[in-house]
């Protein structure tokens, strides 16, 4: 089976009154992806007695910080790129944009939202990880239509066609690897794997934690957080030995030969550091099945309108 995308990555270019309007696949699926996102997640904050509200207001930072992460770290890895015209980093349209840099923006913006409305950080945190890894998912197919984010060549009969300009050395050889080689569809992996995490982590909240009966909760405040860096970590890690784009320690992206995948690193510490504070989490006591932070509620309550919705249903 050969994966090919049906167009090419524009949805449409025009010019109108002199000025070009273009709209890439890659943002239209960024966006749909980080729409449906906050979609679960307002559903999950309304399950556990916050405003969505809040969901929808902290979108805005999560999207311009997450970006601005995955820019960053980026650039940082490929700065011999950029060094003769610095300037040319924020031009995200040049393509470069790394997940692990978006998570840290996007966990960090989860941070100061909560500390502006005053939610507790690490309950707020288990809202939104979910929905994380359900926009990841969804997102990873703007790789697809840029022709970016593939592996090496696979004997498998399925992955995906890559056209010439968008490979890189050694791929570039036509003679070698023609035109019907396929290579492996390493962004649908990870979406896959993406989307498998995500219902776990719910299935996970479900059964053991804050919609479980009380009885049966064994997850403290901030679990799903560290879960989602294990399940997360452990895909990544795997996908990223079979790409050919990867951001190496040497500073050259690429198969990384005499060098180290910076984002297999980056999983491997984040595997341990994520096992090491779930340790540490359930060496407090759990606490009460409807504890919350009498600070957010009051906010909360402040914020609502008469036309309150409907108690929340568990998610």
């Amino acid at each position: 089976m050969v994966l090919y995308p049906p167009d090419d990555p524009y949805l449409f270019s025009v010019t109108l009154l002199g000025l070009p309007i273009t709209v890439r696949w890659y943002g239209v699926i960024i966006m749909s992806g980080a729409m449906l996102a906050a979609w679960l997640a307002s559903r999950r904050a309304s399950a556990r007695g916050y405003h969505p509200d809040h969901v929808w207001n902290q979108l805005l930072l999560g999207l311009l910080l997450g970006i601005a992460g995955a820019r960053v770290y980026y650039v940082i890895f490929e700065w011999e790129r950029f060094a003769a015209n610095p300037i040319s980093a924020i031009n995200i349209t040049t393509g470069g944009l790394a997940i692990h840099g978006g998570i840290i923006g996007s966990v960090l913006a989860v941070a100061l939202y909560a500390r502006y409305a005053k939610l507790p950080l690490l309950d707020w945190l288990d809202v939104c990880v979910p929905a994380y890894l359900l926009g990841q998912a969804i997102g990873r197919w703007g790789n697809f239509f840029n022709q970016e984010a593939y592996g090496v060549p696979t004997p498998l009969g399925f992955g995906v066609r890559i056209d010439p300009e968008y490979r890189i050395g050694p791929f570039t050889d036509m003679q070698q690897y023609p035109i019907s080689t396929l290579f492996h569809p390493t962004f649908l992996y990870e979406s896959l794997w993406n989307l498998a995490g995500a219902g776990l982590l719910l299935l996970a909240d479900r059964r053991l934690g804050h919609s479980a009966p009380a009885g049966r909760r064994w997850l403290r405040p901030g679990d799903l957080l560290f879960l989602y860096g294990v399940i997360y970590s452990s895909g990544r890690f795997w996908i990223e030995g079979l790409r050919t784009d990867s951001l190496c320690i040497n500073g050259i992206g690429g198969s990384c030969d005499g060098s180290f995948r910076a984002a297999q690193l980056v999983s491997l510490a984040l595997i341990a550091l994520s096992i090491v504070a779930l340790v540490i989490n359930h060496r407090r006591p759990l606490p009460p099945p409807a504890e919350r932070d009498d600070t957010a509620a009051q906010a909360d309550d402040a914020a609502e309108s008469d036309d309150q919705p409907a108690a929340p249903q568990p998610l």
